[in-house]
């Protein structure tokens, strides 16, 4: 279970030219497929002129889900290079767009290979490459008596709170660190439950308290 991974804490670029083409890299830290078409999307607008919007991302903590797109461009030329170096750095969560303006002269198979593995190369290496933890998300839904205990086992867990909502009862979001996530259910049930932690690692149940796993981000 992948607990940690490496990604880009903002968008960087990178230039490369050569024999009159420019290769223009562009590289965004994305938490998913959407955004990564929505920043295409907009270079696309920005650069209309281009010869082509070259592209891969490998999304996922464990980096699952990839993509590389040669854009008009020879077979493997552009997106596996591309791809290569989101590899070579060791990201996840991240797109590269390199957007091409051609200068008149033909580059051949290694020279555009060599173009935007480059260009690339460059974006990723301006970027600020940063590691962080899986983080598991919670819905707490709890009777308002149990409001006190409730926030002593998130405070000893050191959750994070996303959201809070009072209504009829008390419900809040929360995020730990995956590998705290099941001792902080812990905490809690034994927090509300007024019971030891090893009492509460055999609870399914508490009486005032429900909880649901909402997944990782």
């Amino acid at each position: 279970m992948t607990l940690r991974y490496r990604t880009i804490a903002a968008p960087s670029e990178g230039l490369f030219r050569d024999r009159g083409s420019k290769f223009l890299a562009f590289a965004f830290p994305v938490p998913e497929e959407s955004a990564c078409k929505e920043h295409l999307l907009a270079l696309k607008k920005a650069h209309p002129k281009a010869r082509h919007h070259c592209y891969a991302y490998r999304l996922g903590f464990d980096g699952a889900l990839f993509r590389a797109n040669d854009d008009g461009e020879p077979s493997g030329t552009a997106g596996r290079p591309i791809l290569g170096q989101i590899d070579h750095f060791e990201l996840t969560n991240v797109l590269v767009v390199v957007v091409r303006y051609f200068g008149g002269t033909l580059l051949g198979t290694s020279g555009l290979i060599r173009a935007y593995r480059e260009s690339t190369r460059q974006a990723l290496e301006k970027a600020a490459i940063e590691e962080r933890e899986v983080l598991e998300c919670f819905r707490l839904q709890f009777e308002y008596e149990k409001m006190s205990p409730v926030m002593e086992g998130l405070k000893k867990a050191g959750a994070e709170i996303l959201s809070t909502d009072y209504g009829l009862e008390a419900a809040l979001e929360f995020a730990v660190p995956r590998a705290r996530a099941p001792e902080t259910l812990t905490l809690l049930k034994a927090a509300v439950a007024g019971v030891s932690r090893e009492e509460a690692e055999t609870l399914e149940r508490v009486p005032g308290l429900v909880w649901e796993a909402l997944g990782a981000r």
